[in-house]
């Protein structure tokens, strides 16, 4: 379609704002600052944190924000520098990876409980933006034993740490693909998947010591370009029938990728515009957040991709770049997230209702990224 002309595009770009979606750029003289497990938090607001509350990682600050669906925000936790991803335990406990560490809030109370320094070291110092050092997409075992979390070093290739969720010390870590934007763990709990944005690949790590990490290439449309290119993996899910991972790329194509074999397929998209969030319902429902267009003058605009299992779409528009996406329990309502990796975020969350296909927009936290309906 319009690959044609995306090198003269992605020239023009990286001429302006240098590398789209690729190397780091400047970064201040400060110091790395130390990590601390102390519990620090904002005194909990009145009242109990009620089901349906939306919980957002604000990456434009420090904190965590819980928000009323309806309503808009109503408390903020601090966790540490520029949080991006985050996952909730059957206990309450949201994990949050931040630039400093994992931090540990207690959702009930609103109140942080710890904050877990990486291992990894050589993450530079402390900082905010889109190329800041440290944990970046995290998930939760299957039996909540242990949480992961992909931490990205600015200088290369990034790594996997493990946590023990009992007692929240780092347990171990393991090499994996470069930036890594988003983590998910096989159906088993027997794998652990890291989507290596600026490698092209997902890692696939094998939890409990059972073999090496092996790399699985995801580069539907191949890796010339390399750290300027657009066409990179960004975020991914377990599909529920098989525990095959779907990738979504521009709107144009799924990639389907088998864990076991490194073999994958592509499917087709319609939403024709660069693709970063996805989550999938249990009954197999594909929601992909659609930022916008590389190309303004081919590419479509921001929306969601509402993609059945049988692999009907529909794209529902939405105002503006977001990032990322949650469903509601019963499946009828999508919180999409305004926060976006690059300029053009805004604080708030998009509420779609997918019967109708209308959609409002909320007030939410400070650049939000990464979102869990408690």
């Amino acid at each position: 379609m319009r690959r044609s002309a995306l090198a003269a595009v992605a020239a023009v770009l990286l001429a302006g704002c240098a590398a789209p979606e690729g190397e780091p750029g400047p970064r201040p003289p400060a110091s790395r600052a130390p990590v601390s497990s102390a519990p620090v938090s904002s005194a909990p607001a009145s009242g109990a944190t009620r089901t349906g509350t939306l919980l957002v990682a604000d990456f434009g600050s420090d904190t965590v924000t819980f928000v009323d669906p309806r309503t808009g925000p109503r408390d903020s936790v601090r966790v540490g520098t520029a949080p991006y991803g985050l996952v909730v335990d059957g206990a309450g406990r949201a994990w949050v990876a931040t630039a400093e560490g994992v931090a540990v809030v207690d959702t009930h109370r609103r109140t942080r409980l710890d904050l877990i320094p990486y291992r990894t070291r050589d993450l530079g110092p402390v900082t905010g933006g889109e190329y800041r050092g440290g944990g970046m997409g995290i998930a939760l075992a299957p039996d909540g034993t242990r949480v992961y979390v992909g931490v990205h070093v600015p200088s290369g290739n990034g790594t996997l740490e493990t946590i023990d969720t009992a007692t929240r010390e780092v347990t171990g870590t393991a090499p994996v693909g470069r930036r890594p934007f988003d983590v998910d763990v096989s159906r088993d709990g027997r794998e652990v998947y890291a989507i290596g944005h600026d490698s092209f690949d997902v890692t696939v790590v094998p939890t409990e010591g059972q073999g090496a990490p092996r790399r699985v290439e995801a580069a539907p449309y191949g890796t010339e370009g390399g750290l300027g290119s657009w066409l990179k993996p960004h975020y991914a899910v377990v599909r529920p029938s098989d525990g095959r991972l779907l990738l979504p790329f521009e709107g144009e194509r799924l990639l389907v990728v088998d864990p076991a074999t490194g073999r994958s397929a592509v499917e087709a998209m319609t939403a024709n515009t660069h693709q970063h969030g996805a989550a999938i319902t249990p009954d197999g429902t594909l929601l992909v957040v659609g930022t916008g267009p590389i190309d303004p003058a081919a590419d479509e605009g921001p929306s969601l991709t509402v993609r059945a299992p049988d692999g009907a779409e529909t794209v529902i528009p939405l105002d503006g770049p977001h990032e990322d996406v949650a469903v509601s329990p019963d499946g009828r309502t999508a919180y999409v997230t305004g926060g976006f990796t690059r300029d053009g975020h805004w604080d708030g969350i998009t509420v779609v209702d997918l019967e109708t296909h209308e959609t409002r927009r909320l007030a939410a936290g400070e650049r939000p990224l990464g979102i869990a309906v408690l």
